[in-house]
């Protein structure tokens, strides 16, 4: 088969969890004698392609034109001719995108045209209780009539996707996310520095990092020499404004000399920070299903995450890691401190998360589940 995602997110040249899942899967489906093609918007004047392991990567030339008003459409006009002449060359049998992504492929192809939902505009309106913006929900809503089948990557999101867009009677298949085992290998435990706790993820408010901060200053009371160290890129509010350096106005000194910021760094050496943590600590205050928890448990490390939405699809509360009320600061201080109040216990549940995670986000067992569910939409179209 010759399966193409469409995403303008990639780690080697944007980091993101999507795009992690398209460079781990895409490997993966290559490795097992398949075709892969990544299709996306780059930022220079002229495409760029190139070999990813296999997996051939087309950054397209940002286009120049609608962009106050209609850069929706003029990214669609560019991505579409170009998936077209790649079908020409090869053709694709699955054409795969997030929930926004088929809003301009229209009528019957000769591909399946398959959306993944890893978590959409109507997804996280809903989980931060916003108002859905009308011009992001209706490319959505147009997606998802256009879509030929869809797969969720966690029951949460699922159902509480369908609360909004209707998958009718289209085939919809809950496949859990894959984890690359040899990159996130066994964790060094020599490593391991006494009271360092690690946040991974974009820092933005539903990443949970500022109730995390304020549970810090209770946290700091009890364990005086703990510190936490933050990686990933910086959000920004419409005006441009840094949330990071909001946080920074919105704490003291004293608290931010617990912290350090170590913006984006790439995947490659996530792994290498995890086994510095004694306890990876990711209170998002939504997810739909999110990488760094299971990544980590993969690795055998101590975790700490949310209860909110696919929380409990991924974690056993102390039994495969810690779960929290991310909305909640005094509770992520109290799971936080039990963590360091109790290093062996955390090792046994540290244990039995590997284990759950090794079962669950294995890279094999994924790749063949989204193997079959392909070629049995690909028997039906």
């Amino acid at each position: 088969m010759h399966i193409c995602f469409l995403s303008h997110e990639y780690p080697i040249w944007a980091t993101g969890g999507i795009g992690t899942f398209i460079q781990t899967t895409g490997r993966a489906l290559v490795a097992a004698g398949h075709q892969v093609s990544v299709v996306g918007i780059g930022f220079k004047d002229e495409e760029e392609v190139f070999d990813d392991e296999g997996v051939t990567v087309y950054r397209l030339a940002y286009p120049r034109f609608l962009q106050k008003r209609g850069r929706a459409i003029s990214r669609g006009w560019v991505m579409r001719k170009r998936v077209l002449r790649i079908h020409q060359q090869t053709p694709i049998d699955i054409l795969e995108t997030p929930e926004a992504g088929l809003y301009y492929w229209f009528g019957r192809q000769s591909f399946v045209k398959v959306v993944r939902m890893h978590g959409g505009h109507h997804f996280f309106a809903e989980s931060e209780n916003r108002e859905v913006k009308w011009g992001r929900g209706m490319l959505e809503k147009i997606s998802f009539r256009n879509a030929d089948a869809f797969i969720a990557v966690s029951k949460y999101v699922k159902s509480h996707t369908s609360k909004y867009l209707s998958t009718g009677k289209k085939p919809v298949e809950v496949i859990r996310l894959s984890i690359n085992d040899k990159l996130f290998r066994q964790a060094d435990r020599s490593k391991s520095i006494k009271h360092r706790l690690v946040f991974a993820g974009t820092v933005c408010e539903k990443k949970g990092i500022r109730h995390l901060l304020i549970a810090l200053q209770q946290v700091i009371v009890k364990y005086p020499k703990v510190h936490l160290d933050v990686y990933g890129r910086d959000w920004s509010y419409a005006d441009g404004t840094s949330y990071t350096a909001t946080l920074r106005h919105s704490f003291s000194e004293d608290l931010l000399s617990h912290v350090t910021f170590h913006g984006p760094i790439n995947l490659s050496d996530i792994p290498a920070k995890y086994e510095q943590a004694e306890l990876c600590v990711f209170p998002s205050l939504m997810e739909t299903q999110g990488l760094v928890a299971p990544e980590a448990m993969m690795m055998g490390k101590p975790v700490l995450f949310s209860n909110t939405g696919p929380g409990m699809e991924t974690i056993e509360h102390m039994v495969t890691g810690l779960l929290c009320n991310p909305y909640e600061p005094k509770d992520i201080a109290r799971q936080i401190v039990f963590a360091l109040e109790n290093p062996e216990r955390m090792s046994e549940i540290a244990n039995s998360g590997q284990r759950f995670a090794q079962k669950t986000f294995n890279l094999n067992e994924v790749t063949e589940r989204n193997i079959d569910f392909y070629q049995r939409l690909c028997k039906l179209h």
